[in-house]
This record gives structure tokens, C-alpha cells and sequence, in this order.
């Protein structure tokens, strides 16, 4: 997933959301833009499932029947989104977890310990395929 208005300014290993001013991050803005994932909580409302930002909704999201399969257009769109709520859930979560954006604009989920996850990527792969459950990779993390 590119992002590319958050790519107009770089650093050394990747781009920056900047303030209005332009002199510093803005972590809650990244967090704030990239936690919406409009799709996946619509899905997930229609089959009864809040997803409230905790690790129960990745839980109850690993239960959904995955209807969205048969529709080659969502099918992308949704694992997108089913990334950056991991992402999202992660950050919220695990203490010293960040969003960055690479320079190729793919946001990435950095912990404390300098690991990084391409969130975008689980989330497709779980869209399309049900592994790695999202519930089950966050565990790894969290361990982390």
C-alpha cells in the first residue's frame, strides 16, 4: 500500500507525516489516518463484530466467514485494511510500537526493539488465504 502525500518529506530510513508546522513527526496523525480502515470495520459491523482497537477483535475477526473471497475488487482493498488494524492494534497495545513509512511509502509497524512488520502484507495474505491469523501473529509480536 502506497500512501504518497505522506512521502514529501524523507528521512535517513524513511518518510514523515510532518505538523502543520513542518518541524516535527506527528505519530498521532499517522495513527489516527491509518487506523480508519473504513472497509473491515464495515464488513465486520455486518457480521456483528466491533473492532474496538483490542486484541479480542482480532480474535473475533479470525472467526469471520470470509465472504469478501469472492469478490476480486474488495479482496485487496480489505487486506489492507485488515493490516493497518493490525498495525493499529499493535501500536495501541505493545508499549514502544510505532507506525514509520518506509521510503517506498508502505507503512510498517516498529517496535521497541527495532523489529519491523509489514503489517500490509499479513493483512493481504490473511484476506486471501485466513494465515497467519491476525490474532496469532499479534501474540508473536506482543512477545516480542
Amino acid at each position: 500500500m502506497n500512501i504518497p502525500f505522506l512521502g514529501g518529506r524523507r528521512k535517513k530510513r524513511g518518510a514523515a507525516l510532518l505538523t502543520a508546522g513542518g518541524d516535527a513527526p506527528d505519530p498521532e496523525g499517522i495513527a489516527g489516518l491509518l487506523s480508519e480502515c473504513e472497509l473491515l470495520r464495515s464488513q465486520a459491523s455486518r457480521a456483528g463484530v466491533l473492532l474496538d482497537d483490542s486484541v479480542a477483535s482480532l480474535e473475533a475477526l479470525d472467526q469471520l466467514l470470509p465472504r469478501w473471497r469472492d469478490d476480486e475488487e474488495t479482496l485487496p482493498w480489505l487486506g489492507n485494511d485488515a493490516g493497518l488494524y493490525l498495525g493499529t492494534v499493535i501500536v495501541r497495545t505493545v508499549p514502544g510500537a510505532a507506525w514509520d513509512i518506509w521510503s517506498t511509502g508502505e507503512p510498517v509497524v516498529r517496535l521497541a526493539s527495532g523489529r519491523e512488520f509489514d503489517v500490509v502484507t499479513v493483512g493481504q495474505e490473511w484476506a486471501a488465504h485466513g494465515v497467519p491469523e491476525l490474532s496469532q501473529l499479534y501474540a508473536e509480536i506482543a512477545e516480542a
